[in-house]
């Protein structure tokens, strides 16, 4: 096998995923797309002729994040015609997975320059929601068919496991809410120092004026106090009838029948609600030497795991065991941990379980600072890691998260 060198990595910054509120709410998901290839093409003046393929991930792929977004943002960003494209769901996990998808095509001399990335308008999820309330479909996991695989791996709503996991682990209210303001501290200390703007880049209009040129979401001005204040989020969610008294509680105590849930999570110690992109160029060895390419980092290696779909946001410790071991390294070895920050007892569960050094965890903040645009937070977090690794000198970085389905992919990459 080969290597698979990351060439560079950029994003835009994210905006606030409410319908008409966002800064990037009103622009088509294509666009955000096109935004991020076009710019990591002309950051490395890549002829994109050479470009063998776009992997792009997308969680929500109707209306219009539909139709394969990997090609059609290519063409809108006016790759060559040759550039095929491609677009993936693995739910949350997407963003990391489509760069391992890359790197499994560039490291296996199949192919030679590969970009991956995401793209998710959480604001046009929004609008799809109303639209099925409006006509009463029900969502995805609760359409006909779905009976059969609930009475075999009950899956619940993602909040609800997040208090259950709580309470299962005995992770208070308090700690939970701790850790969420460390994450809106340091990622206002990331701001500041300017540790994002080597990655960040502005999404335009189509007039060329500035949509967004900054991060919108965080909220710098957090208090342990505000956080307390804040009404869980999810009771309701927890016992509302789906229909034949089932509801997402009586789904997680079917396997967890002494589970007695709390609404811990709220909109502070949960991830935002965002629209985002990002993109990593990804090369052989001997296509950056023809081409004139520096890498910035490679991918050591990547592995998945699923783990119990009714608790769904497990699968991270489990996943980090299993690529630590693939790449014959220990957690001592690991400088950066980037760990999806999807609820915060997601983050606080995983830092315990491995006995990790909080300071190497989430370094600049995570989601519950910045938001999570579904299908692209993996990649995103691939270029933060990239990024610090290179700001403090630090070698070994490690990225994971959960997905639905009870899944996490993971990926440690190395600066070079």
């Amino acid at each position: 096998m080969g290597e698979a060198l990351i060439i560079d990595a950029v994003r835009t910054p994210r905006g606030i995923g409410k319908p008409g509120k966002g800064a990037l709410s009103h622009l088509h998901p294509t666009h955000l797309g096109a935004t991020v290839l076009k710019a990591i093409a002309e950051r490395n003046k890549l002829d994109t002729k050479t470009v063998d393929d776009v992997i792009i991930s997308t969680s929500v792929q109707r209306g219009k994040q539909g139709g394969d977004l990997g090609r059609m943002a290519a063409l809108s960003a006016g790759f060559d015609v040759t550039t095929s494209g491609v677009t993936l769901d693995r739910f949350c996990g997407g963003g990391i997975t489509a760069v391992t998808l890359a790197t499994a095509a560039v490291a296996s001399g199949h192919e030679q320059c590969v970009i991956a990335g995401g793209v998710e308008m959480m604001s046009y999820h929004a609008q799809l929601a109303a639209e099925d309330a409006k006509n009463g479909t029900p969502p995805a996991l609760m359409g006909a068919g779905y009976e059969e695989l609930d009475k075999l791996h009950p899956q619940s709503h993602q909040g609800v496991c997040g208090d259950a996991i709580a309470a299962i682990e005995g992770i208070t209210r308090e700690e939970l809410d701790a850790l969420a303001l460390v994450s809106q501290q340091r990622a206002d200390r990331a701001i500041k120092e300017g540790r994002f703007d080597k990655s960040l880049v502005p999404v335009l209009n189509p007039d060329g004026s500035v949509a967004l040129d900054r991060e919108e979401f965080p909220r710098p001005s957090t208090t342990a106090e505000g956080l307390a204040a804040l009404k869980g989020s999810f009771a309701g969610l927890a016992e509302w009838d789906q229909g034949n008294g089932v509801t997402f509680a009586s789904q997680i105590k079917r396997r967890y029948p002494d589970v007695k849930i709390e609404a811990v999570h709220h909109a502070g110690n949960s991830s935002g609600v965002v629209d985002g992109a990002a993109a990593v160029l990804i090369a052989s060895p001997e296509y950056a030497a023809k081409h004139g390419l520096k890498a910035r980092g490679r991918v050591v290696t990547y592995a998945n795991i699923g783990d119990d779909p009714t608790l769904m946001l497990n699968a991270p410790v489990p996943a980090a065991k299993k690529v630590l071991e693939k790449a014959g390294l220990t957690i001592a070895d690991i400088d950066v941990w980037e760990i999806n920050e999807a609820f915060s007892v997601v983050a606080e569960k995983f830092i315990r379980d491995l006995g990790l050094d909080r300071e190497k965890v989430n370094i600049n903040g995570g989601s519950m600072a910045l938001g999570h645009p579904i299908g692209a937070t993996g990649s995103m977090l691939v270029g933060t890691a990239l990024d610090e690794l290179e700001r403090s000198g630090g070698r070994y970085g490690l990225i994971t998260m959960c997905a639905a389905g009870g899944m996490a992919p993971a990926i440690i990459i190395e600066r070079v």
